[in-house]
């Protein structure tokens, strides 16, 4: 829970929002925040279909490299793809004010993943060796993944955040290996029967975010529709 009392800003974008520009306004804020002009933010927002490299991505894990846009950028973890249907949430919050614990941030998201996915009673696990959130197959045969993380951290503020698949076209995976985990598949809540809407997962998110960080309150997206 924040020792700051200001509650987080809430943002959600309506339209498809252009990577570049994305990554640009976070950078943006995240600098405002460490500055003292600008209050944490956390944004909503979807994604054409792009692949993404992390810090530690190898290039024998993109597959399909003229596939989609691949973008390198500087959130840890390896490649990931993101596209329509997968809410992206990027936390731009002041780790001053949080414990200064990365680690036990990057924890604090992955329960945020497994609290959101526990309101349709589907259940979230972590595992030592992968990042991310998993859930076990129906047929008891393996695990795939649900949800990506991936942060950067500057000057305590942190930026880039989470991925979890609502009703992505789960193919589109096929081009990277999702974060050089072999062996494992990739799913969605549609995936495993829960149609719900993106309006739904995000009230979900909020209700998590929330219960874990701190109070949050609706405002304008950082980056406006003419910009993206």
């Amino acid at each position: 829970m924040a020792t700051d009392p200001a509650p987080v800003e809430w943002a959600i974008s309506d339209a498809l929002v252009d990577y570049a520009a994305a990554v640009a306004a976070m950078e943006a804020r995240a600098e405002a925040i460490a500055a003292g002009k600008a209050r944490e933010l956390v944004w909503l927002v979807e994604h054409p279909p792009l692949y993404t490299a992390g810090t530690s991505a190898k290039a024998e894990d993109l597959m399909a490299p003229d596939r989609f846009p691949v973008h390198k950028t500087g959130r840890g973890g390896q490649y990931t793809y993101h596209g329509p249907g997968q809410r992206v949430a990027y936390a731009m919050l002041d780790l001053r004010h949080r414990g200064r614990d990365v680690r036990a941030y990057v924890h604090g998201l992955e329960s945020w993943l497994i609290d959101t996915l526990a309101a349709f009673n589907v259940d979230g696990e972590t595992r030592e060796d992968r990042v991310g959130v998993w859930v076990r197959r129906p047929s008891g045969a393996g695990e795939d993944k649900i949800a990506a993380i991936g942060v950067r951290v500057r000057r305590w503020v942190t930026f880039h955040g989470i991925a979890l698949n609502v009703e992505p076209e789960l193919e589109h995976f096929a081009g990277i290996v999702p974060c050089g985990v072999r062996g494992h598949g990739v799913t969605s809540l549609a995936d495993l029967g829960r149609i719900v809407t993106m309006e739904e997962v995000d009230a979900a998110l909020r209700r998590a975010f929330e219960a874990r960080f701190g109070a949050t309150v609706a405002a304008a997206p950082p980056l406006t529709l003419t910009e993206a």
